[in-house]
């Protein structure tokens, strides 16, 4: 029988109860507020920038997040290619999300099935290049990084009429660019002659070479385009980042006033504006110039009005330029397109950005009882932070100047979630990549792939995350840290062997790289059977003195949470 009690504190209890179930359970949704004229994403992808004169060591820096939870992780080494005159390459529609399972073919081999019918002259020599669901760095040091950030709906072409997607240009991009212009230019320009949407909507893409490094935004020209039409298949607008400067994408439109008379500084389609009006997203005559977010992707919002689902912008300003005491009260759409930071950030300071989960801030994920017993960030789903648990991987890539092209460009890999997976590097000029990134699915849990050990030591890191993480914290320092350690000395021995000879100095650096590789996946594959030993049955197992013992008490606010919520019973003995 169930003790009744009086009715003030029951209906205190159940308010307090609502609040904690609403605020814990809250699901997460687009990065800015839906509306019925907007095609915006639910994305989580991350894209940071730096220009090379905001790096302490001249770096040009971009990243990416691949957040699909779902999609296909695999990821390939193409090699660099001569082609005689006549020869023709062939276009695909490639969809970020869609996957096949493993025993009907790899995502590369079956996208061959989606032949567009468009096939173009092939150059007489293509890049080689590293790509996963993207293309992220070719054999010229041309990176990449990507992020959805949706359009006016007006503006989506879903039909087989457009014959570019995202993920095809920039594997265009890697095969046949050099600079950052370049494959901007390239991009562009394939989009408006062949027409681009169909699997896409209004994407970023981050553009760097050793140089310079830029926002290159692409949407869709509307449903009823054709190539007869005689127009332009797609609008498109780019903004460099100044050297100076860092710059973030999160999912939402980035570029705002433009000048294509200023040629250093934008680049667009012939339609950047003209399109707008045609769509009545500008009027010329209101005396307002024209804004390119505002105009084909705007959202209303910020990181406080959003409650933190909107905090990424913000929270990267916040933190790189703390000095000029960005609010999270700014609606998005007002913050700077670009900064100068506080201090030159490195490349080490970019892996920690993109771990961020605004720790310490009104938006913290394990802020309050949030985090459950173990203070766990990923148990809270109501804001949006840069970290995020469903990754499929992450880059970090630097672009150099004063070293071959082969030896200068860096890709920085790390499977999985980022707060518990590892910084892998990859030059440029590697020849192959290890077995086991070409192979994975996230339905079927396969030892020969590299993701599976990330993957294996996150799920083992999330019974007890406070404690689990600063194990995953020390594994991190010897790997990431060592790895980064190494790079000077494996520049100089690679280019002192590239003026020699390039394939000798490509296969040390191959044998660099995967040796490190393959050692870290093996460190985190040791890792979580080590977590699960460890942390078994919430207690604390050391396998060196083979003793147990508890673990430690759950926050005193957590557990007086539990108190307050729990509904005071007695035995139901007529059971």
């Amino acid at each position: 029988m169930t003790r009744k009690r009086t009715a003030a504190p029951l209906a205190a209890l159940f308010s307090f109860s609502f609040l904690v179930i609403m605020f814990a359970s809250t699901p997460s949704f687009h990065a800015r507020p839906v509306a019925s004229d907007l095609d915006l994403p639910f994305d989580n992808c991350t894209v940071i920038m730096a220009g090379k004169d905001a790096t302490p060591d001249g770096s040009v820096i971009t990243t990416h997040t691949a957040d699909c939870g779902s999609c296909d992780w695999t990821w390939r080494k193409v090699p660099a290619a001569d082609h005689k005159a006549g020869e023709m390459r062939k276009l695909y529609h490639i969809s970020q999300m869609k996957t096949w399972p493993p025993k009907e073919g790899l995502k590369w081999d079956m996208i061959k099935k989606d032949f567009t019918g468009v096939e173009i002259p092939e150059p007489p020599h293509t890049y080689g290049y590293m790509h996963g669901v993207f293309g992220y760095m070719n054999d010229q040091q041309l990176a990449i990084g990507e992020s959805t950030i949706g359009n006016q709906r007006k503006l989506s072409n879903p039909t087989p009429a457009a014959k570019t997607d995202i993920t095809m240009l920039t594997l265009l991009a890697m095969e046949r660019a050099k600079t950052a212009r370049e494959a901007i230019a390239l991009m562009g320009s394939l989009a408006e002659k062949y027409g681009y949407g169909f699997v896409d909507g209004g994407e970023m893409l981050a553009v760097a070479d050793a140089k310079e490094v830029w926002v290159f935004e692409i949407m869709p020209a509307g449903p009823l385009w054709t190539p007869e039409s005689g127009k332009p298949g797609a609008v498109w607008c780019a903004q460099r980042v100044p050297d100076d400067q860092v710059s973030v994408c999160p999912n939402e439109s980035r570029i705002g006033e433009i000048d294509p008379a200023k040629p250093d500084l934008f680049m667009a389609s012939s339609n950047a504006v003209s399109l707008a009006v045609e769509m009545g997203f500008y009027d010329p005559k209101s005396g307002k110039p024209f804004n390119w977010k505002r105009a084909y992707s705007p959202g209303d919002g910020s990181a406080a009005s959003s409650q933190g689902r909107r905090a990424r912008l913000w929270r990267f300003f916040d933190v790189v330029a703390p000095s000029q005491k960005f609010k999270p009260e700014t609606p998005n759409m007002d913050l700077p397109f670009s900064v100068k930071p506080d201090k030159k950030i490195s490349v080490q300071d970019v892996m920690a950005l993109t771990r961020d989960k605004c720790e310490g801030t009104i938006f913290d994920p394990v802020r309050g009882i949030r985090g459950g017993p173990f203070a766990n960030p990923n148990y809270y789903a109501g804001t949006r932070t840069i970290g995020t648990n469903k990754a499929e991987y992450t880059t970090v890539t630097q672009c150099r100047s004063g070293l071959p092209d082969s030896v200068a460009g860096i890709i920085w890999l790390a499977w999985g979630a980022q707060d518990t997976s590892c910084y892998m590097p990859f030059y440029a000029g590697v020849t192959t990549i290890p077995k086991s990134f070409n192979v994975g699915d996230h339905w079927e849990f396969n030892r020969g792939s590299a993701r599976w050990a990330f993957d294996y030591a996150d799920f083992h890191a999330q019974v007890a995350y406070a404690e689990a993480i600063q194990d995953i914290k020390k594994a991190q320092q010897e790997w990431e840290v060592g790895a980064l350690t190494k790079i000077t000395e494996i520049d100089k021995q690679a280019a002192e062997l590239y003026a020699k000879s390039p394939a000798k100095a490509a296969q040390l650096l191959t044998n660099f790289c995967t040796e490190n590789a393959n050692k870290v996946v093996a460190a985190w594959w040791d890792l979580g059977d080590k977590m699960l030993v460890k942390y078994n049955h919430f207690g604390y197992y050391d396998a060196e003195k083979r003793g147990r013992s508890r673990g430690k008490p759950a926050p005193e606010m957590w557990r007086k949470a539990v108190r307050m919520t729990d509904v005071l019973t007695e035995p139901d003995t007529q059971r």
